[in-house]
């Protein structure tokens, strides 16, 4: 493996790969380090995205969706029409909502195959200990230098722990894969099912893919470990796998870049923070620092356009996610009976828009 590169990235997951893509593209040369054997595993989510066309619609500056989203159809177990948002007592608001639940795994895998056949290296099993100056040093003692470093290691990225001192909300999740017959709709339980965060059925080929995120500050004295229990207890079915992991729901840093180093995805904060949704904010922003990357590589141009970029076409909708999960407060911090009459058709647009990252009161 070369020691020198136009840029490095760390970890290969949506946002890494995505940079690593469309950096390469344009002639860069990009490594990508990671610590897993096989990127995508283990499984980390929720895996549900919205279908191109619902995602044109949610976000209407993000140009050339279906380049950015070209997947094999065997990334994609199953997918959905509707959404239903659940109260404690079990009354539901169903709205219509097209969606693709993936198979994470398959997905990841297949945006690392883009990156490879763009021209991307991969050094995989690798895990990075410092980041000293264009230096990256690996556990095994290894070193590489990247003229540009790119932090895409989700929350515990080393390069943000390094260099950035910014905190984050991040709301750890379990989750579990359960085989059975389930309803062609996504459901979401709120309230004290899920306190300070929400639980969740995502159905998928020939079973579901069931988990829950709480906020410690509103779950009292109650652990995560036993509102999944208690949740899980609900399904009946042979659970294939359990997994964990965290969401930053703080929104995005205020800072994307220093100097040659910049962070991407979930380090960066690129999780929308009213619904959760993680993976196609991800790719969005990988595929802008990639463009970024190439553009200083080969023009001299600022690093600096891939955060001006990244506001021009995500800007709003995250401003807005910001402010509906402010509203979210309100809800977190009400007794179950409240939660419950605010779920009606009055309230139901109001509620749809928080979700999707719109105006909460039609208010631009």
């Amino acid at each position: 493996m070369e020691k020198s590169w136009d840029a490095i990235v760390i970890g290969g997951g949506p946002a890494g790969s995505t940079v690593a893509r469309y950096a390469a593209l344009e002639g860069v040369k990009v490594l990508v380090i990671d610590s897993r054997e096989k990127i995508g595993s283990p499984l980390q989510c929720g895996e549900l995205v919205p279908t191109n066309n619902q995602l044109r619609k949610l976000c209407p500056h993000v140009p050339e969706i279906d380049d950015l989203f070209n997947l094999p159809e065997e990334a994609v177990s199953r997918r959905t029409t509707k959404m239903g948002l659940v109260t404690p007592s079990g009354k539901k608001l169903v709205y219509p909502f097209r969606g693709k639940i993936l198979e994470r795994p398959v997905h990841d895998q297949a945006l690392v195959d883009l990156a490879k056949e763009a021209g991307a290296k991969f050094l995989t099993k690798s895990k990075v200990v410092d980041i000293q100056g264009n230096i990256i040093r690996l556990a095994n003692g290894d070193e590489f230098e990247g003229k540009i470093i790119v932090g895409c290691g989700g929350p515990h990225d080393p390069l943000r722990a390094k260099h950035w001192d910014e905190k984050s909300l991040n709301i750890f999740v379990k989750f579990m894969l359960i085989e059975g017959n389930f309803d062609d709709q996504v459901d979401l339980y709120f309230g004290s099912t899920a306190p300070g965060g929400y639980a969740w059925v995502i159905p998928k080929r020939n079973g579901a893919n069931i988990g829950i995120g709480i906020q410690k500050k509103y779950a009292k004295d109650v652990n995560l470990k036993t509102k999944a229990e208690e949740f899980f207890a609900r399904f009946d079915g042979k659970i294939t796998y359990k997994g964990s992991g965290a969401l930053p729901m703080s929104g995005t840093i205020s800072q994307f870049t220093k100097g040659n180093y910049m962070l991407a995805g979930d380090s960066a904060g690129m999780v929308l923070p009213s619904n959760g949704a993680g993976i196609t904010t991800a790719m969005i922003g990988g595929r802008v620092a990639g463009q970024a990357i190439a553009n200083h590589i080969i023009h001299d141009s600022s690093l600096d356009e891939y955060e001006k970029n990244w506001d021009k076409q995500m800007g709003k909708m995250m401003k807005y996610s910001k402010r509906g999960i402010r509203w979210g407060e309100i809800m977190f911090n009400s007794p179950d009976w409240l939660v419950d009459a605010s779920f009606n058709s009055l309230s139901k647009p109001f509620i749809w828009r928080a979700v999707n990252c719109r105006p909460v009161l039609g208010i631009y």
